[in-house]
Parts: structure tokens; sequence; C-alpha cells
């Protein structure tokens, strides 16, 4: 299989010299702003703007020197971007943050005032976009959703420009955290895997969470006291979403911990799963939301230099063993795929 130049040079910039993706994320915005809002005590619309630039701010400048990529989004994210360290390429979100709850089925929307050359436009090595994905949705919203990310994907090869579609796996009328949706994750997260892995999307990369619910896995540092598997029942989940998949794929966190997400990972190694690298969040900089709101922005550099670089390090550990992306399509070099 050969790729295009344009989406050969994006998966090379934000991918480290192995051909493995190890890259931050900082591109919530509505999510940021929730944190921000308990930090100070005042209502989300409350937030300022210039808290939610300067938090990313210091996260790419401190970060990304351990990064080989930063997710970040436009609307606050753009003088971060001009903050990365020299090694870590750029994605950035091409969606609106959150959903329409007016309407059934979780349906995304793009930003008003972007397109995929536009975010070219401003640096972005690749483009992300955020789709909630449930295969037992009606046909109908589903419909909607196949051909919304067809059209973006159009947009990507129009563009020349790889395309990573981070798929949130959920169910109508059940609460994500709860053991009855662990108990479905497995197969909700297998079977979008293997949807967009189609040739028509044309996506390059899928972001998805694991398949299981690591408060749920009999026995971890995180179990809830209520398992939905154990843990040779997991790495079975693991695998078959791994085998669905048709298109390297990486993990997000989820807002997890950093401690379960890394358990998480170690399991995805432990079962043999071919993932390409992470786009880690929260896991990484989360708690230093309360110490920036109360303390400043030094206090916050201070603690990403501390704990938010061993909370990077740390992943990036379990990401050493990663499969490099060209291998999912059959290459053994990066070159070899080229035009």
């Amino acid at each position: 299989m050969k790729i295009s130049p344009g989406k050969w040079k994006g998966l090379q910039a934000v991918s480290n010299s192995r051909g493995v993706i190890a890259a931050l994320a900082i591109d919530q915005r509505s999510a940021l702003r929730n944190l921000f809002a308990k930090a100070m005590c005042v209502e989300p619309e409350d937030v300022p703007r210039q808290a939610l630039e300067k938090y990313k701010e210091a996260v790419s400048r401190i970060l990304t020197p351990h990064a080989s990529a930063i997710l970040l989004d436009p609307e606050y994210g753009l003088p971060a971007a001009r903050q990365r360290a020299a090694n870590a390429g750029l994605l950035l979100a091409y969606e609106q943050s959150g959903y329409d709850k007016s309407e059934p089925g979780r349906l995304p929307r793009l930003l008003d005032n972007y397109s995929v050359k536009r975010l070219v436009t401003e640096g972005a090595d690749c483009v992300k976009v955020l789709l909630y994905y449930s295969p037992f949705s009606s046909t109908k919203v589903n419909a909607q959703k196949h051909a919304w990310v067809q059209r973006i994907g159009a947009e990507c090869t129009a563009s020349d420009v790889p395309f990573f579609l981070e798929i949130v796996s959920y169910d109508d009328g059940m609460d994500e955290q709860r053991v009855e949706f662990a108990r479905i994750k497995p197969d909700v997260t297998a079977r979008s895997m293997e949807e967009f892995s189609r040739p028509e999307y044309a996506v390059d990369v899928i972001k998805v969470g694991v398949p299981v619910n690591m408060a749920f896995v009999k026995g971890q540092h995180s179990d809830s006291g209520t398992a939905a598997y154990t843990r040779e029942e997991a790495k079975a989940h693991f695998l078959r979403a791994a085998s669905s998949a048709r298109r390297p794929f990486i993990y997000l966190s989820e807002g997890v911990s950093n401690e379960m997400f890394n358990d998480a990972l170690e399991l995805a190694v432990e079962a043999g799963a071919n993932f390409c690298g992470v786009l880690c969040g929260r896991a990484t900089w989360k708690d230093g939301v309360p110490i920036f709101a109360t303390k400043g922005v030094q206090a916050l550099e201070d603690w990403l230099s501390n704990q938010g670089t061993k909370n990077i390090q740390e992943v990036n550990a379990r990401v050493a063993h990663a499969k490099p992306w060209f291998e999912i399509y059959g290459a053994t070099s990066a070159s070899a795929l080229t035009t």
C-alpha cells in the first residue's frame, strides 16, 4: 500500500523516531472549563478565556519536549501551538466541543470558522475530529454520522493531510461510567473500529479509548469491587478490538488517572494489541488545574516540570512497546509507503 506525500509527511511529523505516536492532547474546551470552574468555584461560563489559553501554553511549553506531537484546538490553543518544542508535530481539532443535547444521538458539529485547509494554514500537520459513536444507535443517526465522517475524509484527502478520527464509545440511555456499559464497551469499541477502518471514510489513524473499563477488571489496582471481566477476559477484548482495526490506532486516556491509564497500557501490551501509540490528555496534566487556579502560572510550571513530566514519561515507557504506524500497512519503514 502507498500513501500520498502529504499524508506521509504529516504522519512522520507527529511520530517519534520509531514511527510511534507519543502525543499529548490538550484540545479540551468545555471539559477544561469545567475543571477550572470547579477549582475556581465559579460557573463554567465565568472562566476567563485567558486562563484557558495560558494553561494550554504552559502545558505545551513544558511537556512537548517529551512528546512526539501535541493536539490542540484552534479556539484557545493557537498561542500554545507556537510554544511547542521543535520536535513536536501539531494536530488541530476540527469539531465543536460537546454536542447538541436538544437532539438525540450526540450528533457532531464542525467549527464554524474553519475548514481543513484553514487548519493546515494554521500549521496543522494532521486534522482530528471527535465522534460519539455506538453501533447500536438508530440507522438514521448512524447514517448521518457515517456521511459526516466521509465528508471530512474527502476534505482531508483533497488537502493531502492525515485524518485522525477520535471515537468516543457510548450507548443511548446508559451511564458510561457504570458496570452496565462496561459490559458492552468491548463490543461497541470493536465494532466501531471495524466500521471506520473501511476505505470510504479515508481515516488514517483511529484514536480510541481502551475496550474495557479498567475500574471493572477484576484484580486491577483500580478494581471498583464490581467485576465486569477477569484479567484474561479483558486481554481478549483488547485483542478483539485490535484485530477489528484495519488502520493504525492509538489510545486516548478518556479522562482517567495517570495510574489507571498506565495500567490499561500495560494490559494492552500484555495482550499483544498492536496499538501505534497514544494521544494522552488529562491523565498527564489535569491535576495541575487547581494549582494554576489558586497559585498561578509559576506554580503550574513547577508542577509540570516535576509531576507532569513524570506523568508523561511513565506513559512514554509503556508506549515503547507500541508498533510503528507504518507496520500496520505492511511496511518495514515509512519510506516504503511513499508514492
